[in-house]
């Protein structure tokens, strides 16, 4: 049977309490949320009937200070997925060290299948209904899946209208004329960036050109392919979508394909570098024969649950970075580190997109604006760090890097409760 997300996460939270001998008290208050809020949003829509909306907002832990996490809109949100989501952001804050808890909220609705001003008003009751429960120093929301920041925007104006007060630390991921900041656009791909290249060095592989593979070319995979390329000492060999992989041996061009993506739809056909009109030899593959590539990186930025028991003996690859949240499984993380592969996982890999947002709110705090390179600045420290602290307690514990990640967070996590929610 299929391992779910939520026992996935709690099996890695497992490994690492074990590690600590944590106990069950202790077991309990790191891992169940401290409240769930639950909404029925009501909206006029433009027929002029009115339809309701199923929404919630899991605040997990706040010893380190407030709840952090998206906000998706789907059709098919799950609030014990949220719990899950929202565990895994407390403990990437954790390691990031940014002061945050984790958070996850959701409405039930198909965003497509509304009108902008039916997504607006919609947005704008979630926070009418969840007013009291959110705030700058309480809860900070930040996109999704299918939230954006025209949606954030909304929602900090609402909010703001409701304090009676321009409130923009409330929400994250705003546009960068309306408070946001810069660097947020690409910052889960340049967290991943950094810390590819600190592993890179830890491992001993500089001084030779590295193969890559990336499944998933939304924003995270397409930007981390285009860094890597950019970098001058990655040959990034294949990428994916949902239809499919692209193999090229010489290279893939990032720009290239995202262009060829947006205009048909799909990553696979004719590719052009630059403005030559010149068809680029290609292979077509499946997502599982990208993921089992002869490379020396592999960045899964797709869907969890991409690696598993069954295929973990026909990786390849020395490197994986989970830019996806969860997609390389309990059981396989741990035969991928008997192979000696190192797992570089999800809450320091892609914790570049909730630092930024972090980044973002201290900015709004403070009345600050901060530059490009002042923000990939502050970035790298703090995931240069977090790699060197993790790979610390690695080589210390003798565990694999994920379990070392969960070992670091829960440490952190439980120093802050001291005196506050832990007696």
């Amino acid at each position: 049977m299929k391992m779910t997300f939520l026992e996935n996460i709690m099996s890695q939270f497992n490994a690492a309490a074990d590690v600590l001998q944590l106990s069950d008290s202790d077991m309990e208050m790191l891992t169940t949320p401290n409240k769930v809020i639950t909404a029925n949003l009501v909206i006029k829509m433009d027929d002029g009937s009115f339809r309701m909306f199923p929404a919630f907002r899991v605040q997990h832990n706040n010893v380190r200070g407030p709840y952090k996490g998206g906000l998706r809109y789907h059709p098919d949100v799950d609030l014990e997925e949220a719990k899950s989501l929202a565990m895994l952001m407390s403990y990437k804050c954790a390691v990031a060290d940014i002061p945050f808890g984790g958070g996850k909220g959701g409405i039930e609705v198909n965003p497509k299948a509304l009108s902008s001003r039916e997504l607006e008003a919609l947005s704008r009751a979630f926070i009418r209904a969840m007013q009291c429960d959110l705030g700058p120093e309480k809860d900070v929301p930040a996109p999704d899946v299918y939230t954006n920041e025209t949606i954030m925007d909304w929602m900090e104006d609402e909010y703001s209208r409701l304090a009676g007060r321009e409130t923009p630390a409330v929400i994250t991921g705003k546009s960068v004329k309306n408070h946001g900041s810069l660097g947020r656009d690409d910052a889960t791909a340049k967290g991943a960036y950094f810390i590819i290249k600190k592993a890179v060095k830890a491992l001993g592989m500089e001084g030779r050109k590295l193969t890559v593979a990336v499944q998933g070319f939304g924003n995270a995979g397409y930007n981390i392919a285009r860094m890597l390329e950019d970098d001058g000492n990655f040959t990034v060999v294949a990428v994916s979508d949902s239809k499919g992989a692209v193999y090229i041996k010489g290279g893939v061009h990032a720009d290239s394909i995202m262009r060829h993506k947006k205009e048909e739809g799909m990553i696979d056909g004719i590719y052009y570098k630059g403005s030559v009109c010149e068809e680029i030899e290609h292979k077509h593959m499946s997502n599982q024969e990208l993921l089992e590539l002869d490379v020396d990186i592999l960045i899964p930025a797709a869907l969890e649950g991409q690696i598993t028991k069954d295929n973990a003996p026909n990786i390849k690859a020395k490197i994986i970075a989970e830019l996806a949240n969860g997609p390389v499984t309990f059981g396989a993380d741990r035969i991928l580190d008997k192979k000696g592969v190192l797992v570089l996982p999800d809450i320091l890999a892609n914790a570049g997109g909730v630092t930024v947002s972090y980044f973002e709110w201290y900015q709004n705090m403070h009345d600050e604006k901060w530059s490009r390179e002042r923000v990939y600045g502050k970035l790298r420290g703090k995931m240069e760090k977090a790699f060197d602290d993790i790979n610390a307690i690695r080589q210390k514990r003798r565990v694999s890097f994920r379990t070392a990640a969960f070992v670091y967070a829960i440490q952190c996590i439980m120093q802050a409760g001291k005196g506050k929610h832990w007696p």
